[in-house]
């Protein structure tokens, strides 16, 4: 067991209906064409695959996908709506957890790697993926830049969402490299519901030197999954790390 947080039932009941934007054609389109290119005839591997936001969808597109998920509520909800047979999920963690076959794409998206709350659970991370990856593979990740240069001297917070329905920002801790999420939520009730989770932040050079730890290489690094260039100003970024053939 990592020290990665573990979703509630009622987190997981709720986690679709929360997530309608990043679920929908417009915001999944170029993830999954992305994904879909890298694959190609080959199988995928998702860490973190939770309901199946983009590996369900993936797997509608043709390619294999077989999943690791650390939440058995999360994964109830996937099973809903796509069958075991034809997309395996496998309960445990992803930095230890091992899955038959090899895979020419294992990807984590969405934040994910940061509920690793360790340096040293996310080199294992990447090992993990290297461990699956047939030589030529490729792995992916989906990661925000820590904003840190929107902290003023003395300023320990930073907004991230300030909306009708939603309030969220996070708190830093400099020292550690940990984050907390902290979210206030209106439900229909007009109730508000707060949640939090912390989350260990990294940046992309960090992420450099664990793959190259791993035996990956760097083939690429974008802004988005269109493929926008990264830069200085680059909230995100999509990186691609490659095993030698």
């Amino acid at each position: 067991m990592t020290s990665s947080e573990l979703w509630t039932r009622a987190t997981a009941e709720r986690y679709d209906a929360e997530e309608t934007e990043t679920s929908s054609a417009a915001v999944l389109g170029p993830t999954l064409a992305f994904l879909a290119e890298l694959a190609g005839d080959g199988r995928a591997l998702e860490f973190a695959i939770g309901t199946g936001r983009v590996g369900v969808p993936l797997r509608e597109r043709g390619v294999p996908v077989v999943g690791i998920e650390l939440s058995e509520h999360m994964a109830a909800v996937l099973r809903r709506k796509i069958d075991a047979d034809t997309l395996p999920v496998v309960i445990g963690d992803m930095a230890t957890t091992v899955v038959p076959g090899q895979f020419t794409l294992v990807y984590l998206v969405y934040n994910t790697i940061t509920n690793l709350l360790t340096q040293d659970e996310q080199v294992e991370c990447f090992r993990n993926a290297a461990r699956h990856l047939a030589p030529g593979g490729r792995f992916v990740i989906e990661l925000g830049v820590p904003p840190l240069r929107l902290l003023p001297p003395s300023q320990v917070a930073v907004p991230f969402d300030v909306s009708e329905r939603h309030l969220g920002f996070d708190t830093f801790d400099l020292v550690e490299q940990v984050l907390v999420s902290h979210h206030f939520t209106r439900d229909d009730d007009g109730r508000y519901r707060r949640d939090h989770s912390r989350h260990r932040y990294a940046w992309p050079a960090e992420l450099d030197l664990m793959a190259r730890i791993a035996g990956l290489e760097l083939e690429r690094r974008a802004a988005d999954w269109d493929g926008a260039p990264f830069t200085q100003d680059s909230t995100k970024h999509i990186s691609v790390w490659r095993k030698p053939s």
